[in-house]
Order: C-alpha cells, then structure tokens, then sequence
C-alpha cells in the first residue's frame, strides 16, 4: 500500500470515527455509568488546622443525554456507602457508625436529577440527594460530556466531571462534631465514565 493511499484512508477512518461520536450525540441517548472507573471525592476540614480526604466507589445509574434539549437530560445515581474510604480503618469505621453515615440502616446514598440546564455557558445539573435518610437539593457544575468514543469492551464511552458542595448542617450529618472539630462544608468531585453497548 503507498503511503498517499494510506494517509487518505487514515483520513477516512478518523473522519468515520469522529461522526460516530457526533451522532451519538445527535439525538437524546441513554449511557450506563461504568463503576469500575467513576468514583466521588470529598475533602472537608478538621480541626481547622487540617484537610481530611475521602472517597467512594460502587457507584450506578444511568444517564440521559439530550444535547439539543437539556430539558430532555437527567441523572440518576446509586452511591454505595460501604465503600467510603479514607484510608484509615478506625475513621472509616466511625464514619460507617450511626454517627455519620449509618450504614447499616442507610447502605446507599441516592442522586436523581431535576433540572439540567447551561449558566453563563457551563453546564449545571440541579438534583435531590439523599444522604443517611436526609434529602436536600444540590448544584454541580459540571464538564462533558467528552467525544464519546469506541470504548475497551466494543461500545461507545463518554465521560463527566462535577464539582459540588454541601453543607453538613443541611443534612443533620455528623451533628455531633460541630464545627471546630468537622468543617460544615464538604466539597466534592465526581468523575463518571459511562458506556453504551
């Protein structure tokens, strides 16, 4: 094969590739979230002297995506609590006690969209989450989604990133530790890969 009839094939392939991904996005679709590789991290304070990180895996759900009609676009989100982490087994345990979390009564925490709209050219979705029996409304900001594209196991990925904050306070968590020992405010971070077969 000469090299001028390889280039212009490459050219063909890419091109072909690249409107796979623009039509995926063409029309309202619905994408899987992959929980092997989408995960949220917080960080909030202790003690006011200090930064403690955390985060949680086990997360499913679906997303619905409908660039043309945000109105059309929602999230829902299933967070397993078990798997909170702070890589440290005595505050891990405290925090899967009835003091936070409270596992075993509450095992998951739950996202579920109701709007999804741009603000000043960013994408937000607004949803109810329900953490250890509480619902109260939060924003993220989100990025995505990316290009989606020809995933490991043969169908189409694409990816988010939100960032988001919530107020202890607003969810009676962890009330026990008032500020100075825990910060009221938890910032967050989800990064969702999700796929389409």
């Amino acid at each position: 094969m000469n090299r001028r009839l390889f280039t212009k094939l490459s050219s063909v392939a890419l091109l072909a590739a690249s409107f796979v991904g623009v039509s995926a996005f063409a029309q309202s679709s619905t994408w899987t979230i992959d929980k092997n590789h989408s995960e949220i991290n917080f960080q909030i304070a202790h003690m006011g002297v200090s930064t403690v990180r955390g985060g949680f895996s086990g997360i499913v759900g679906s997303v619905i995506w409908d660039d043309k009609n945000l109105a059309n676009s929602s999230v829902t989100a299933t967070i397993d609590a078990t798997t909170v982490s702070t890589n440290n087994e005595a505050r891990d345990k405290h925090l899967k006690s009835p003091d936070f979390f409270n596992v075993d009564k509450f095992p998951t925490l739950a996202f579920k969209s109701t709007s999804v709209v741009r603000t000043g050219g960013k994408l937000q979705v607004i949803g109810d989450l329900t953490l250890a029996g509480v619902t109260k409304s939060v924003t993220l900001d989100v990025d995505g989604p990316t290009p989606p594209q020809k995933g490991m196991q043969g169908g189409l990925v694409t990816g988010f990133s939100a960032t988001g904050l919530i107020h202890r306070s607003d969810f009676s968590f962890g009330s026990k530790f008032g500020a100075p020992i825990l910060g009221d405010d938890v910032k967050f971070t989800i990064d969702i890969e999700a796929g389409q077969k």
